[in-house]
Order: C-alpha cells, then sequence, then structure tokens
C-alpha cells in the first residue's frame, strides 16, 4: 500500500500540505517596471537606467578587485537605483558548502549524477544540486538571511533545474528513500521508474523553493519588510525540449512566490524544431510559444511577470546573428499586451565589454558595435514606458493547446522505442496554425480550476502523447468547460509506454487503460480506440484523433486534416467566427507597431504599413511613411500618428533615458542618460521648428560634436551625441 500511495501523489495535496499562508500583495509603491540582473559593481560603461539593479550572488570577489556582495549593492544604490537580489537555486558560488567551510562537512556527493556517474557540473566546484533539507538550511543562513540583513526586499532564486538524465547519485537516492519510503529504482529501467525520478526532481526544487522563499516572507517581517519572492525560469517548452525537470506552473500557486521572470531568449528560442517535415531553427514562433507558455501560467493566479530576453546569447555567434534573433524574441515578447514588466537584459558586462565575432564568415572580434548598441539602448528604453493594452493580436482568437509540467517527465530516457524528436507532440499541436497566422495560445491543466483559464478559449486541443494529468481534477474541469459549450480536440494513439506507469488513473478501483479514458468517462463519450471520430458532450464538442501530434509536423503537410478539422469546428460547432489563414501578426500598443510576418507559409507576401512612423529597429531613427516587413523578419515602430497631443513637446524615441522634463512657452529641456561609449540618438516631437538646440554635459560644456536636424513633415527634431551616464543636457529653444 505505501508503494502505491506514494507513487499517487499528487502535487495538490504538495501545494496544501507545504504553504498555507495567505497569497502575497505587492504593495510597493516604488515603480519596478523594468530591471536587469548583474553580478558586478556599478560602472559608467554599464548604466543600463532601468528602474530596479538585481545584484547577483553574495561572493566576495568580483573581478580583479575584492569587493563584498554589500559594497557591490551599495553601488548601484549611489546611482539611484532599486535594488533587489538574484542567486541560482540548482548551482552557484557555493563552494563553502561543498567544500565543508560552512558546515565542517563535504558535500559533493550532494551533485546530479547521470548513469555513467559523472557528475553534471555548472562550472569549476559548482555541480547542479540535489537540493536537500542541509542545503535548504545553508541558502537560509548565508543567502537569504544575509541579502535581507543587508535592505533588500525582493530576492529571486532563478533556475531550479534538475537534469532528466540525472538521478543517479547517493543523494538522490537517499531523498527517494525518504520520499517514497521504498528503495531508489534506476529510471533507465522503466517508464514508471522514469516518471517516479521525474515527480521527485520536481517536488525536491518545488520544496527548495517553498521553504526559502517562506523563511524570506517571515525572517523579513520580523525586520519590518515586506519581502517579495520571484521565480526565474525558463520556460515549460524550453525546459520540457531541453529535458530538464523543475517545478514551474506549480509554484504559480504558492501564497509565497510573488511572481517569475520569464527566461526567454535567442539561446532558448532557436532549438530547432519540425513544421513541415523539416527540422529547423523558428526564433520567433518559438519564442512565441515560450513566453505565451509563462504568461499563461500566472495569468489566472494574478502573479507579477516579467518578461526578459538578451541581446545576445550564452553561445559565442556573430553580432549579425544576435540582432537578427534578438529583434525576433523582443517582437515576440511585446506581442503579449497583458505583459508590460520586463528584465531589459542579463549580465550587461558581457553585452558592452565582450568580445564577439564581427561576422559569421570571421575569426575577428569586437566589442558591441555603436550601431548596435543605440539599437538596442532604443529598444529597452522603450519598455520604460510600454503600455498594458486591451487590443488583441491580429487572427482568429480563442484555439488554445493544453499544457502540464507533466510534459518535463517524459522526456528522458527514450522506453520501448517510443520517440518525441524536438518536443514535436507539443509543437504539432501549436505550429499548424501558429505558422497559419492564428494566434494560438496555451492552457495549464494546473490552472483549469481557475475560471479566468478559460476566459478566451473556444477550441481546445490537448494530447497525452507527450504528458499525463497529474491528478484527475483537471478531467472534471475540462468537462465542465465542454459541456457548457466549448470544443474538445483531443489528439493521440495513446500507445506511448508512460500510459502504463502505476498512477492515479489505473490504481485502486481505477482501471483505465490510458488517463484519456477517464477523461472520455467524464465526458460522457466513448470513442473508438483506432478511428476518429466527432462528439456530443453536453452543449459541446469533442473531437478525438486518433494520430499523435508529431505525426502533423514531422511529415510534409501532415497537418492539412488537422486544421481542417479545427477549422469546421471553430466556425460551425463553436461559431468563433472566421478561421483566418494569413502570414502575419499586428499589434497595436499604445503608439507602437508591432509586426512579425510569417516564412514557411503560402503566401509570401509582405506586410506593408502606413503613417508616420519612426523605425525603432533603425539605430538612425529614421521617419518613414511605408514599411515593408518581408517574410520572415519583424517590425517595431513608433507611430507618431498616434500621440495623444501633438502640441506637447516630448522624447518619442531615444537610445537613452530622459529625466528632469521641462517646458515653458518657448522651449523645451531635458536630462538624458545612458552609458558610456554608446551613441544616442533621439526623435523629439516639437509643436513648432525650433531655432537652437544647446547639448551640453553635466558640468555645463557644451558638446561640440553634437548633431541635431528638424524634419518640418514629422515635426520631430533629429538629435545624436554621444552619452554619459552622469547625464547630458538637451535645451531646444523656438
Amino acid at each position: 500500500m505505501k508503494i502505491k500511495y506514494f507513487a499517487s501523489l499528487t502535487l495538490g495535496s504538495l501545494i496544501l500540505s507545504l504553504c498555507a499562508t495567505a497569497a502575497p500583495k505587492d504593495n510597493s509603491p516604488k515603480r519596478e517596471k523594468t530591471a536587469f540582473q548583474t553580478a558586478g559593481p556599478w560602472k559608467p560603461v554599464t548604466d543600463v537606467r532601468s528602474d530596479v539593479a538585481i545584484v547577483y550572488g553574495t561572493w566576495e570577489h568580483y573581478g580583479p578587485n575584492s569587493i563584498t556582495f554589500e559594497q557591490r549593492l551599495q553601488s548601484w544604490r549611489d546611482k539611484g537605483y532599486i535594488t533587489h537580489f538574484m542567486t541560482g537555486s540548482a548551482w552557484g558560488a557555493y563552494q563553502d558548502y561543498f567544500t565543508g567551510k560552512w558546515d565542517g562537512k563535504t558535500h559533493l556527493d550532494e551533485g546530479q549524477v547521470t548513469q555513467k556517474g559523472d557528475t553534471i557540473w555548472h562550472g569549476k566546484m559548482v555541480p547542479y544540486i540535489v537540493p536537500s533539507e542541509n542545503f535548504i538550511k545553508y541558502m537560509k543562513e548565508t543567502q537569504i538571511k544575509r541579502v535581507i540583513d543587508a535592505g533588500v526586499d525582493a530576492i529571486y532564486l532563478e533556475e531550479p533545474e534538475f537534469w532528466a538524465r540525472g538521478g543517479y547519485s547517493e543523494a538522490f537516492k537517499r531523498e527517494w528513500k525518504a520520499y517514497y519510503g521504498f528503495d531508489w529504482r534506476p529510471q533507465h529501467e522503466s517508464p514508471e521508474n522514469t516518471y517516479l525520478s521525474s515527480k521527485l526532481k520536481y517536488h525536491l526544487y518545488y520544496r527548495l523553493l517553498n521553504e526559502c522563499f517562506t523563511y524570506a516572507k517571515e525572517y523579513g517581517k520580523s525586520k519590518g519588510m515586506d519581502v517579495r519572492c520571484y521565480v526565474p525560469t525558463h520556460s515549460l517548452v524550453n525546459y520540457s525540449q531541453w529535458e530538464i525537470v523543475s517545478p514551474e506552473a506549480s509554484l504559480a500557486s504558492l501564497p509565497c512566490v510573488d511572481g517569475y521572470i520569464a527566461q526567454v531568449w535567442t539561446g532558448t528560442s532557436r532549438e530547432p524544431n519540425y513544421f513541415n517535415g523539416r527540422a529547423k531553427e523558428r526564433v520567433f514562433e518559438t519564442a512565441y510559444l515560450e513566453y505565451g507558455s509563462m504568461e499563461s501560467m500566472t495569468a489566472p493566479t494574478g502573479r507579477k511577470m516579467y518578461f526578459l530576453t538578451d541581446p545576445i546569447e550564452d553561445w559565442p555567434r556573430d553580432w549579425v546573428d544576435y540582432k537578427k534573433n534578438y529583434q525576433a524574441t523582443f517582437t515576440a515578447k511585446l506581442l503579449y499586451p497583458n505583459i508590460a514588466n520586463y528584465e531589459v537584459m542579463p549580465w550587461p558586462d558581457r553585452i558592452y565589454e565582450g568580445l564577439y565575432k564581427t561576422s559569421a564568415n570571421s575569426d575577428k572580434k569586437e566589442r558591441i558595435p555603436r550601431f548596435y548598441s543605440t539599437q538596442m539602448q532604443v529598444m529597452i528604453n522603450s519598455l520604460n514606458s510600454m503600455p498594458l493594452s486591451d487590443n488583441k493580436l491580429t487572427g482568429s482568437q480563442g484555439i488554445s493547446v493544453l499544457m502540464s509540467n507533466s510534459m518535463m517527465f517524459q522526456r528522458f530516457p527514450t522506453h520501448q522505442g517510443y520517440e518525441d524528436p524536438q518536443l514535436s507532440n507539443f509543437y504539432g499541436q501549436a505550429l499548424p496554425f501558429l505558422k497559419r497566422g492564428i494566434p494560438v495560445k496555451t492552457l495549464h491543466l494546473e490552472n483549469t480550476s481557475f475560471p479566468d483559464t478559460w476566459k478566451d478559449t473556444k477550441v481546445l486541443i490537448m494530447s497525452y502523447s507527450n504528458m499525463k494529468p497529474l491528478s484527475p481534477d483537471g478531467h472534471g474541469n475540462i468537462a465542465d468547460w465542454v459541456k457548457k459549450g466549448g470544443i474538445l480536440v483531443y489528439c493521440g494513439r495513446d500507445t506511448d509506454p508512460f500510459q502504463r506507469v502505476q498512477e492515479w488513473w489505473n490504481m485502486g478501483t481505477n482501471e483505465y487503460n490510458a488517463a484519456s479514458e477517464h477523461l472520455f468517462e467524464k465526458l460522457n463519450i466513448k470513442p473508438s480506440a483506432d478511428k476518429d471520430g466527432e462528439f456530443k458532450s453536453g452543449k459541446g464538442t469533442v473531437y478525438v484523433i486518433r494520430q499523435d501530434p508529431k505525426e502533423f509536423v514531422m511529415t510534409p503537410e501532415g497537418d492539412k486534416g488537422f486544421v481542417e478539422t479545427v477549422k469546421r469546428l471553430y466556425e460551425k460547432n463553436g461559431k468563433a467566427g472566421t478561421f483566418i489563414v494569413k502570414n502575419n501578426f499586428y499589434l497595436e500598443r499604445g503608439p507602437y507597431d508591432l509586426i512579425s510576418v510569417l516564412d514557411e507559409n503560402v503566401s509570401d507576401k509582405p506586410y506593408v504599413k502606413n503613417g508616420r512612423l519612426i523605425d525603432l529597429f533603425d539605430p538612425k531613427l529614421p521617419v518613414i511613411y511605408e514599411k515593408t516587413v518581408n517574410p520572415g523578419e519583424q517590425a517595431f515602430l513608433f507611430n507618431v500618428d498616434r500621440v495623444e497631443n501633438q502640441n506637447q513637446p516630448q522624447v518619442l524615441a531615444a537610445a537613452s533615458r530622459v529625466y528632469e522634463e521641462k517646458t515653458d512657452q518657448n522651449s523645451y529641456s531635458f536630462l538624458t542618460k545612458s552609458p558610456l561609449n554608446t551613441t544616442n540618438v533621439m526623435r523629439v516631437l516639437l509643436p513648432v521648428a525650433p531655432q537652437k538646440c544647446t547639448i551640453s554635459s553635466a558640468d555645463g560644456t557644451e558638446l561640440k560634436e553634437a548633431l541635431w536636424e528638424w524634419d518640418s513633415k514629422s515635426k520631430t527634431c533629429w538629435l545624436s551625441f554621444e552619452n554619459n551616464p552622469e547625464g547630458v543636457n538637451v535645451r531646444l529653444a523656438w
């Protein structure tokens, strides 16, 4: 009985038992819209000018100089930043723990270990951790207490990651025995062992974050502080594709978790996937789905979400590659108008001071080119004013793909020859629509009990070929939604080996051969095991396709029947409107226009936008009156025509952040700041042509090299000069 009981533990019961305090609220009056993370002290060349500087790590040394964490923290505070703290949860500079300096015992046996006996390392003497209770104690005493004592009221424990190929260390075996009550079982020997191993990995980081964050809030409260706790994490899409297990969506229901940073960037989004029989990088499409999975994970629970993207990536490439893919991921994140908090970049030191190839075919390396740093700074400074919006992305709304945390549980190792190359069972449900210009969304099985989860979904697509329900509760929620008029499309042969793991659907009084059979029973339908079929359930419709979704994308034109079925159900059964096939997405957010044109589409027609437009992907900030966006490209435009008060002097776009604006009858002035060794370009809207433009340094010295130019047609003044973190004063007079 003990074996069966522990094997059937649901995460719902874990949530109830592990954290029972009231849900937190962010009552901070401080502006924390934009942030960046850095391990270093303030420097003039990395003065990013976001609201928050997230200082990384508590170590005592950085670079060639000895400097404490508290000194690094204070260096950013002295420059006017709100300061937060971040450190790794699965790895970090915790050598004092592993070597025994902290408690007199070595803990190198607590690293994650593969079947071959190899420790999985993140760096020298930095293993990926099996987070024991002792390690949790270490984190509380040496990391969390210290930073709260330093006055930090926001803590980020990033990347709770357990590699799927890990799970063979002595530390993991001990945790297995304590959790399940029976001896460890090698995960490679059976699907059930793999599933049990993944659930334990999931639980261990869930426990770590819950205990550390609960302690942070309690200790902060004892000092009169409201400490907020965030989890910077890759998306469920990426962790599943990279074969990593992490708590993900379940954390959004923990009262001690205030929010997340969605760690999506070129490095995650360039992971190849299949479409139309071809595997390749699809950076925009993958990023769009990654950000979507993060938004849908937290939207029903009201947790704060920061979207991250990175102007470069972890792997060394060339500046042209970085620029192209940065534009793709940046556009993708802005296509979610209900998110308006951003981590504008990680690691500014490596962005501004790192050396990277000048072109793909050259070994020559250089620091960030001026044109790219200017463009990047225009983009990140736009985020300081990026509004929330009720506008919808163009296209047929209401098609969602179901996800579950258990997507991470079936990725490694392969059993009985069943494979899911490049996570094709997920992409097979989403890419056929995204590639046709349908703004497909994701919906989390763990969130189906929240009414807001369902509010925009007309057709739900799901499969248990690549995931399993961790409890029966979600099936009741899905069935209720269908019976009220929803449309469910279930895709799957239900023959993968994980259908037969010892779980709730085949234990006790349950004798279902596959997890879906329990769902179908709730829906009062009896589909054939090998034939497609359409069924009524209450006021709704269920259509069962007896193919695994990977078949839709791994063969050329394999998705046609699938798409036609969804189209018919969407239009006729769901009466959701016309199923519009196109090759582009367009969104208006305040004065900003976002455009993405898709390749691999039946149409190769470009998207043309007219108006008085500033091209924010062009470091020269030209005013243009027609923008053509070709397949495979994106555009980010400032639409001057949508500025509410055309007679109000204002900076429309700039590669710097503007402060101390002053307007009188005949002039407009401001102070602007940005990192040293970068070039500022600005567009300023004025009611009339300026007669004089004075540009001077913080000490009043006029900058003779500065340039300015009036454009009468757009009523904007173009300015360019060298940035300075101490500030540059600009005065325009007429």
